[in-house]
């Protein structure tokens, strides 16, 4: 029998092999379910599944659907869970019925589970919800929920401020590159991205150029000092014309910005 050192240093060993990348949420919940013995699942604020892994033998398809789904846990389930502020344990079943189809009987008999709010930065990031059968969870299984959830919620702050480095990065960019222009060269990008309707398309430089007034070469300029600041990327198709895609998806939100101003 592993002791609670063991088992713990499983999930270290898991953050170590991931240092420096995102930790993959399945496998910390494979990792919580063997060492605990039941069913996890990892649910996020809104009520998706960012993790599961089933205990050996569980199949429900009620259950399967709603934790593989998109969707995720019914609203009203994730409120509940969300209201829980501390670590509730050995939740019994009532009378094996089923909690998402309250019409429906749970075939399997003597479920206890066990809910462990995840907090990160002083504010609810989601929930661990664990399932045993049969048995109640010990207080070194609680321990090492406990110590999963935090590790959790930690990996959830450390994707979300990646999530806001990248965003910062790509509007930087953005910025970058519209400040390289000049006058007629942005007036040019406003005609060209208007043409595209779209992140990507094809245009050609001559018709622009000769409705909107401006030289090809203005036109030319400004692709290129785009493509060179990373934000798009061009290849020209010779008398067709020159195929456009957007690589920064910050970029047009700043030229209709821009346009309203």
């Amino acid at each position: 029998m592993r002791n609670l050192l063991e088992k713990t240093r499983a999930i270290n060993k898991l953050l170590q092999k991931s240092a420096g990348y995102p930790v993959d949420f399945k496998e910390i919940a494979a990792i919580l379910s063997e060492n605990i013995g039941g069913s996890v699942y990892i649910i996020d604020r809104r009520g998706k599944t960012l993790g599961y892994n089933y205990l050996k033998g569980f199949t429900c398809e009620i259950m399967k659907d709603i934790v593989e789904s998109p969707e995720g846990f019914p609203a009203d389930y994730n409120e509940s869970l969300l209201r829980l502020i501390e670590t509730h344990a050995n939740f019994c079943q009532t009378v094996n019925s089923c909690v998402f189809s309250h019409d429906k009987k749970c075939k399997f008999n003597n479920k206890i589970t066990t809910v462990v709010p995840i907090v990160g930065a002083g504010s609810r990031l989601g929930t661990l919800v664990l399932a045993k059968f049969d048995e109640h969870f010990t207080d070194e299984d609680l321990i090492l929920a406990e110590y999963g959830s935090t590790v959790v919620g930690m990996e959830i702050l450390r994707a979300r401020a990646g999530r806001m480095e990248e965003e910062a990065r790509k509007r930087a960019a953005v910025q970058i590159a519209l400040g390289t222009l000049s006058y007629s060269e942005l007036d040019a990008v406003q005609h060209i991205f208007k043409q595209l309707e779209g992140d990507e398309g094809l245009l050609v430089a001559s018709k622009i150029a000769d409705r909107v007034g401006i030289t090809r070469s203005v036109i030319v300029n400004a692709l290129r000092k785009f493509e060179s600041a990373g934000v798009i990327e061009s290849k020209s198709l010779g008398m067709k014309g020159t195929y456009i895609r957007v690589l920064n998806d910050r970029l047009l939100e700043e030229l209709d910005r821009m346009k309203q101003h």
